[in-house]
């Protein structure tokens, strides 16, 4: 199977409001494309306005499997008025809040890709905690701060099948400004460090680890 996606894939990756780089993208979709080999669902952490989902939907089409993205749609922390990655255009004028789930949906739809994703709205720990079912790829992608990346690890971690992986977005192991944050770094530090997890690549500030062992991930 070709682990690069279709150029019309790239480029509605490519059009969509998010962070992600290109070559980070590729990296993701090869990930994405291995771990669907499994026949297992592949769920992404922080689903913004939908960016790294459309890569990831291609990769769980191709596969046959289905994409799930985990999001509140209020936007995290840096996200908000006055910082420096806030949105305005992303505003709800009728709540003042931020809402970037009609985006979204503009960006599968632009990208044909809604029938291969389920829109999972509300807050990770809650979802998590219900969640039953393995998972062939978990990509942790949501808030920065050690309690929301941690929560999300705790959360989603367990749920990855033997040989699935396990994803980590905006892994910096020096701090480089206020924005970079390193709490990433430390939930990649944590799934190493558990036993269950060995890293298989690392591209710019994106983690790959496969699962391969039993120990259950510390907390705290």
């Amino acid at each position: 199977m070709n682990a690069a996606p279709e150029p019309e894939i790239l480029a509605a990756f490519e059009a969509a409001k998010g962070f992600m780089p290109v070559h980070e993208g590729l990296a993701l979709y090869a990930a994405a494309t291995e771990a669907g080999r499994l026949g297992l669902p592949l769920l992404e952490v922080g689903t913004y306005c939908g960016r790294s989902t459309v890569l990831l939907a291609d990769a769980a089409r191709r596969a046959g499997v289905t994409a799930l993205t985990v999001d509140h749609h209020r936007g995290s922390e840096e996200q908000q008025p006055g910082w420096d990655y806030h949105d305005p255009s992303l505003v709800d004028p009728e709540v003042g809040r931020m809402d970037t789930l009609p985006a979204f949906r503009r960006t599968l739809h632009a990208a044909g890709l809604e029938d291969h994703v389920v829109a999972l709205v509300g807050r990770s720990p809650q979802i998590a905690a219900l969640w039953g079912t393995p998972l062939g790829l978990v990509f942790v992608d949501g808030g920065h701060t050690d309690e929301h990346a941690g929560a999300d690890y705790e959360g989603w971690a367990p749920h990855v099948a033997e040989g699935g992986l396990l994803l980590i977005h905006d892994v910096f192991p020096q701090k480089l400004d206020e924005f970079t944050g390193q709490a990433p770094y430390r939930v990649y530090l944590r799934a190493l460090e558990s036993g269950r997890f060995t890293e298989v690549s690392a591209t710019d500030t994106l983690r790959v680890l496969r699962r391969t062992g039993t120990a259950v991930p510390p907390r705290g």
